[in-house]
């Protein structure tokens, strides 16, 4: 059996005339787009452009619900109930979802951003209550998290499909989570580096922590950003080293099929 795996980044993080990343470049290497809903980045505009160009290119649209903090970008965690928790995603899942309906699209996932995601990838309230909010929503959706953690478990304990993600820029700990982006070396700015990463992680199921140790991980989709300076270069280098490397890129979709 081969390597597949799919692609996914960030995206429609611009607000009002502030213009952030290349999202119609990047669309053309990604296979599923993480399209913001107003509360960490975006405004409506954005997400209808956004919506548009991701049905253009047929990659797979995604909500990336994130908590209402759009000074701190989303990234600072908040003090926030299991019960709020729930209302923010119903919130921005019927938000994006009527944009995708306007334009004659589905909805494909759902994937949480910053600091709510990396919260809930260690608190079981607040993840089964994300996982619940997708749910009921529509039960179809598919629900991205980080590889192994507890959003993951909560969606596939209520039923939905899930997606572990893995992060081509980002090092990792030894329980599996994300180096906090406070502390030193938490990103990968060497391109080789990181695409070696991603190899490994899809191929032999594996990373290596930043204290040396090998952590078992499961790799469906890899997530790379898009607001750096050199997000579109490097975008383009992973389709290309994975093919190499004998792995094929396939919206995650058809992957759970």
């Amino acid at each position: 059996m081969g390597f597949v795996v799919d692609l996914n980044c960030d995206m429609g993080e611009s607000f009002g005339a502030y213009v952030m990343g290349n999202d119609e470049a990047i669309l053309e290497t990604i296979t599923s787009a993480n399209i913001a809903c107003g509360f960490h980045a975006g405004d409506p505009t954005t997400m209808r452009r956004t919506v548009r160009m991701a049905l253009a290119k047929n990659v797979g649209i995604g909500v990336h619900p994130g908590l209402q903090d759009l000074v701190g970008f989303g990234r600072r965690e908040m003090a926030i109930s299991a019960e709020e928790a729930f209302d923010l995603v119903v919130y921005q899942i019927g938000a994006l979802s009527a944009f995708v309906k306007a334009e004659g699209g589905r909805l494909q996932h759902v994937k949480p951003h910053g600091a709510l995601y990396n919260m809930a990838a260690v608190n079981r309230d607040l993840s089964e209550a994300i996982a619940e909010a997708v749910y009921k929503v529509d039960p179809e959706l598919i629900l991205f998290g980080l590889a192994g953690s507890e959003l993951v478990k909560a969606g596939e304990r209520i039923g939905l499909k899930t997606a572990h993600e893995v992060f081509a820029d980002r090092t990792y700990q030894a329980n599996g989570t994300l180096t906090p982006r406070r502390e030193p070396n938490a990103l990968i700015t060497d391109r080789e580096i990181a695409i070696r990463q991603i190899v490994r992680m899809v191929k032999e199921g594996k990373v290596r922590a930043k204290d040396g140790t090998d952590v078992a991980i499961q790799a469906d989709t890899i997530c790379i950003h898009g607001d750096g300076k050199t997000a579109l270069e490097f975008a383009r280098m992973i389709p290309s080293a994975l093919d190499r490397e004998g792995v094929e890129v396939r919206g995650i979709r058809g992957m759970l099929l």
